[in-house]
């Protein structure tokens, strides 16, 4: 209810500053490089949007989807497949529609980042939560998936790019959408949710691009290493390391 009231009574002030961001926003390209390997331990899938994309990130390697196979390699001694279905921009409901187009390999774990966009665009969670539960059946019927990871929405509260109030109201919009779906999963042991890493929460800012919204390099490798171990967790591998 307070976040209601504060959307009204803030309206046209949130309003101006979100057109202004998207006016101004430094735009960077998604990550370069093929967005599938071949690996023989482990087959991941990574949907979602700019941030699965690797934006904020040069090359494939030094994003989301290279740094977990590096990761996860190095914690089961073996080459780890992976493949990349995301787009800039993409909410909950257009990643479903690009991963139903898509030529999907098979996988034994899925990935999303997904909920920013949703949360910028002021999708109710209950939608986005809609694409997301079909992603993974989806995943599960087409990719024989055994295990979904799905990330929470980040920190939006501390985004650089954000001004005040927007930024406070983006925070709680995000913490909203995690609350959901922390609940649309509970009891689903094939599906578990990712929280931002605590060491990620408290240097946000400094861990981030120079768009003030997307990981860098660093950002990328701590988020990396939090899903590694969970994975290894939720498929109950054995692992030569983890991560501390």
């Amino acid at each position: 209810m307070k976040l209601l009231v504060a959307k009204l009574l803030l309206g046209p002030l949130l309003l101006w500053q979100g057109r202004r961001v998207r006016a101004t926003a430094l735009r960077l390209p998604e990550a370069a490089g093929p967005r599938a390997a071949s690996g023989s331990a482990l087959r991941l899938l990574i949907v979602g949007d700019s941030s699965a994309a690797g934006v904020g990130a040069r090359h494939q390697d030094e994003a989301l989807a290279g740094r977990l196979a590096q990761a996860l390699a190095t914690r089961l001694g073996q080459s780890v497949g992976w493949q990349v279905i995301a787009t800039s921009g993409h909410r909950s409901e257009e990643a479903l529609a690009a991963f139903e187009a898509a030529e999907v390999t098979p996988a034994d774990v899925l990935i999303t980042s997904l909920g920013v966009n949703d949360v910028v665009d002021q999708i109710a969670p209950a939608q986005a939560l809609a694409a997301l539960d079909r992603i993974h059946a989806l995943a599960t019927e087409r990719a024989g998936v055994r295990l979904s990871v799905h990330c929470a929405a980040p920190p939006m509260q501390e985004f650089p790019l954000l001004p005040q109030p927007l930024r406070w109201f983006f925070g709680r919009q995000a913490a909203r959408f995690n609350a959901a779906l922390m609940s649309s999963v509970a009891g689903q042991s094939q599906r578990h949710v990712l929280q931002m890493p605590e060491s990620m929460q408290r240097n946000a800012a400094a861990l981030m691009a120079e768009d003030g919204f997307h990981p860098g390099p660093p950002g990328y490798a701590l988020w990396a290493e939090a899903i590694a171990d969970q994975i290894v967790i939720g498929l109950g591998l054995p692992s030569r390391s983890m991560a501390t």
